[in-house]
């Protein structure tokens, strides 16, 4: 069976809690990703995507340039091993309802992230979201 470390995406992009939502973005934008993890003194606090952008800072007229990435961020994180079976992710985001899983080496280090467009590419890359996943970004 595959392990998870040879599913999540890696290098891992971080940013502060208190960094503002528009850096976020432009961080986002220049890896050409759709989450960071946030961290705070070092330490996961959440996980902000695009999507948190979009819905919690935007649509709420948050000002980008001012507001916390650790107000608008996901902070109920759910993790797996690298060691972990790819099974163990597809149960948990399954049961949890989740688009993305944090990887944790074995000291609770954040080392990767797996998503569901990971899995779609890994499962049946001919599928719709499979194809889009794999296709280049058109940013």
């Amino acid at each position: 069976m595959r392990k998870v470390r040879d599913l999540m995406s890696h290098p891992l992009i971080t940013i502060s809690t208190v960094a503002p939502v528009q850096e976020a973005a432009q961080k986002m934008r220049a890896a050409d990703v759709g989450a960071l993890v946030v961290q705070e003194d070092g330490k996961p606090y959440g996980i902000v995507t695009d999507r948190d952008i979009a819905i919690r800072a935007v649509a709420q007229g948050l000002h980008p340039e001012t507001t916390p990435v650790g107000s608008v961020c996901s902070q109920e994180l759910t993790s797996v091993s690298p060691d972990d079976e790819i099974g163990k992710v597809v149960t948990l985001m399954r049961e949890k309802a989740l688009r993305r899983v944090l990887v944790v080496d074995y000291e609770k280090t954040p080392v990767g992230i797996v998503s569901l467009g990971d899995l779609a590419v890994e499962y049946d890359r001919s599928s719709v979201l499979g194809q889009i996943s794999a296709a280049p970004s058109n940013v």
